[in-house]
């Protein structure tokens, strides 16, 4: 057992619905084995600006259904230089911190495998960013609330898609993952999605779409990852104009819709979980670690595994949601 009298907490990066309630459990954990819990503002430059403040209990209610993170979040440059990791070590020191909880995505971890090569305070990450890209976790919190406002938002465009007889390409958030197109493509019966972990042939594509009005099928919702070597839903629209003028297509750009609302049950009772497990695994003497949940279990991945692999894909969803969209 390891022991511990203050944890700072941070959210850093991309905001991701399920913050707020990883910190409601992160504090709660904390104050039950009697320890105080801090909550670090603006992620990495709030730690180096000295922007830290006690959490209580109250601090805590009614935050659980809300999305975005009462912590504020962003992207410091500064940290990433040997004077700022100096300002926020002695601002942590300053407010007698002992031990990190990070929550975010790649660039959460990145920074904080740099500071611990220089500094050794015990620290455990909670992986919170909707791209679910992340190594060492089945899903990362917000992930499934991103999915499930991107199906909200392609069902009623399907509405309109179907009665207009129009091509529809909806774009959805992942610069370099795919998961949130791949997952909203499949749940809402996509014909076609694009996605940078695979590359689809343009030529295919138009292939298909001929085929589709063959056979006199003339809606069609297509489903993009920002981060698609096409270019993301405007240059694919434009290249299809192109070869296809007489086909009626439209645009649909979800943008950071995906990163608001209120939490999904399953966000809610992962980040649940997962600031519980960080907050015990402290305590046992665990550092430099990703909590995350494997085949439903609470998994421990060290951060350098989880920020230099990229996280498994499964070519068989790809190959089913062809299947089924004929």
């Amino acid at each position: 057992m390891t022991y511990i009298q203050h944890i700072g907490i941070m959210t850093s990066g991309g905001d991701s619905p399920g913050m707020n309630a990883a910190i409601r459990s992160i504090v709660r954990t904390a104050l039950h084995h009697g320890i105080k819990p801090f909550g670090i503002m603006r992620g990495y430059q709030g730690m180096i600006e000295g922007d830290i403040h006690e959490l209580k209990t109250t601090d805590v209610s009614n935050i659980i259904h809300r999305g975005g993170t009462i912590l504020k979040t962003a992207r410091s440059k500064e940290f990433m230089t040997e004077e700022g990791m100096q300002k926020a070590y002695e601002q942590l020191k300053l407010h007698g911190i002992e031990a990190l909880i990070l929550i975010g995505g790649d660039g959460t971890f990145r920074g904080a495998v740099e500071f611990f090569k220089k500094y050794d305070i015990p620290a455990i990450g909670l992986p919170g960013t909707i791209d679910n890209d992340l190594s060492g976790t089945d899903f990362t919190i917000g992930f499934d609330t991103a999915v499930n406002t991107a199906v909200w938002a392609i069902d009623k465009i399907r509405d309109t898609a179907e009665a207009h007889d129009r091509l529809f390409l909806v774009e959805v958030m992942g610069r370099d993952a795919g998961y949130i197109a791949l997952y909203s493509g499949l749940a809402c019966g996509a014909e076609h999605i694009f996605i940078p972990e695979e590359k689809e042939s343009i030529d295919a594509f138009l292939t298909d779409l001929m085929d589709d009005q063959k056979r006199k099928k003339l809606t069609n919702i297509v489903v993009v990852a920002e981060g698609d070597e096409s270019g993301g839903a405007q240059e694919l629209s434009m290249y299809l104009k192109e070869k296809m003028p007489a086909l009626e297509t439209r645009v649909s750009i979800l943008g950071h819709i995906q990163r608001g609302g209120n939490p999904t049950c399953n966000d809610r009772i992962l980040a649940g979980r997962l600031g519980y497990a960080a907050v015990e695994a402290l305590i046992t003497g665990r550092s430099q670690e990703m909590a995350g949940l494997i085949n439903g279990e609470v998994a421990f991945t060290p951060f350098s595994a989880c920020v230099k692999l990229q996280k498994p894909f499964s070519g068989d969803m790809m190959r089913m949601i062809k299947v089924l969209a004929k």
